[in-house]
């Protein structure tokens, strides 16, 4: 294995532990969780690149081993240790190499994920919170935190749409290709002839966006606050705090009223606006490399149908890996490490490609 990489990320960590002490006297917070991000992230990458140097050397023991005619017995021994020593090691040094040579740079960003109630009326709009319940719970197998930022909901328990955020480990690239049209094939509760109905759902999951990342000309914004709306009496708000954002280049509008504070909200709408904004920008480079290499696995535009989850047939198709499971209870309570998995070996093997 070439040690290069790795003592690279050493050398550089090194430099980190400098910088960030010189942050801390500056007391220079945004510089600070900057860098204390990339040295948590190149610890990550050198504590598994170490873990695959130490495997890597057991090996090569082993397979010294195996060459060892003289005791039959330990030559045995040896093979089934260089078995298991393999097992060990192939995901391992998958999980290394996307993590030196990522596929994509946002790979280790967190995600906003925003969910739509498409066509279907009702019936998609409980689906939606369907599909809210099921990244929820992923996230939470993945030991990552769920923040909610701003939700629309239906009088029958479903979501027009909703806006929420995951902060953890790798999160974006685990949850990219999440992009798209879901479709649900069902029989409504409310539906007396027994007839399947088609519903669909928009999921957009974009990187977080840091203020390093984009800047945001003021000039270019035009901010509207207005009374939050609720469902009448108490609850509605009476104060001017929901905000509405508008990037006049490029239409993008954001509204925010979750928060009392119009602050709050002012905050949360710039989060999503900047995230939306990179997002476009990732898009319309992908569309300018797209004549060069194009994605086996889809360009996670929210127009694309890119899953149908059936529920007579028990049945939750991925179509563009062509990968089906029979599972649809346990996908929508989070189980969707296979499909990811596909996706992500998918995505690998085109980069390799390219």
């Amino acid at each position: 294995m070439d040690q290069s990489p790795l003592e690279s990320y050493r050398q550089r960590r090194q430099q980190l532990e400098v910088d960030l002490q010189l942050a801390s006297d500056n007391n220079d917070t945004t510089k600070l969780q900057q860098l204390s991000r990339e040295y948590a992230r190149l610890s990550d990458i050198l504590d598994l690149g170490e873990r695959v140097e130490k495997l890597e050397h057991e090996r090569a023991d082993a397979q010294l081993a195996t060459n060892d005619a003289s005791d039959p017995e330990y030559q045995q021994m040896a093979q089934a240790e260089l078995i298991a020593l393999d097992k060990e090691l192939a995901p391992l040094r998958t999980e290394l190499e996307d993590q030196l040579n990522p596929p994509d740079p946002n790979d280790s960003k967190d995600v906003l994920v925003e969910i739509r109630a498409g066509a279907g009326g009702d019936e998609a709009a409980l689906f939606a919170n369907e599909l809210l319940r099921m990244y929820s719970r992923y996230a939470e197998r993945q030991g990552w935190k769920t923040s909610l930022l701003s939700s629309s909901h239906t009088g029958i328990g479903g979501l027009k749409e909703v806006i929420f955020e995951i902060h953890g480990k790798f999160v974006y690239r685990s949850l990219k290709h999440e992009s798209g049209v879901h479709r649900v094939q069902r029989v409504p509760d409310t539906e007396k002839n027994g007839r399947v109905h088609t519903s669909t759902v928009t999921v957009a999951v974009v990187p977080e966006a840091e203020e390093t990342d984009l800047v945001i000309d003021p000039k270019d914004l035009k901010i509207i606050a207005s009374t939050s709306s609720g469902a009448g009496g108490q609850s509605v708000n009476t104060t001017y705090s929901a905000i509405r954002m508008t990037h006049i280049p490029t239409g993008i509008t954001v509204s925010m009223q979750d928060e009392r504070s119009q602050s709050q909200n002012r905050l949360k709408a710039m989060q999503v606006m900047r995230s939306r904004l990179l997002a476009r920008q990732e898009e319309e480079r992908r569309q300018l490399n797209s004549d060069l290499r194009k994605s086996q696995i889809g360009s996670g535009d929210r127009s694309e149908k890119i899953r149908t989850y059936n529920f007579p047939q028990d049945r939750v198709t991925d179509h563009r890996i062509k990968l089906t499971l029979h599972t649809i209870p346990n996908v929508l309570d989070g189980d969707i490490q296979p499909l990811i998995d596909g996706l992500r070996a998918a995505e690998r093997e085109q980069h390799r490609q390219s």
